[in-house]
């Protein structure tokens, strides 16, 4: 069985998370996730948070990446993350780990984290359990490129 880590801003995209729960409580959903939410950590010291998230990517065999209208925002403390934000971060630990990632756009509209752009991953529009499937189950391999 597939375990999925989960990357979503936690402050305005939860309920999704929550409702992933939902249905992996549900027999008929088929997936294993771990809560990647720095508050889950349990600490405000970012290395700290940084060095637990890489842990559950790691153990992770997808990164299932919820888009939603702040994803791709500024985080206030973007100078020690590293990245303009906690989903970026997660982002690139999981092309460096070669996970297979899978993006779900809440809406078409909202803009992609950049991090994606360094990514191979497959991408549905709109948040449902028929869609979170699909994306997960044609998320392609990480393919690590050289640089010249």
């Amino acid at each position: 069985m597939d375990t999925v880590f989960v990357s979503f801003d936690y402050e305005n995209d939860k309920h999704y998370k929550y409702l992933l729960e939902a249905w992996h409580a549900n027999p008929k959903f088929r997936f294993v996730f771990e809560d990647g939410t720095p508050r889950e950590i349990d600490s405000t010291n970012v290395g700290r948070i940084k060095a637990a998230l890489t842990i559950k990517v790691k153990g992770a065999t997808h990164t299932l990446v919820i888009v939603g209208k702040h994803a791709n925002e500024r985080h206030r403390q973007s100078g020690l993350i590293g990245y303009k934000n906690w989903i970026n971060f997660e982002i690139h630990q999981s092309v460096q780990e070669g996970k297979r990632i899978a993006v779900v756009r809440l809406d078409r509209s909202y803009e992609l984290p950049e991090e994606l752009k360094n990514a191979e991953y497959s991408i549905v529009d709109g948040f449902s359990e028929a869609n979170v499937t699909y994306a997960l189950n044609t998320a392609p391999r990480q393919v690590y490129r050289y640089a010249l």
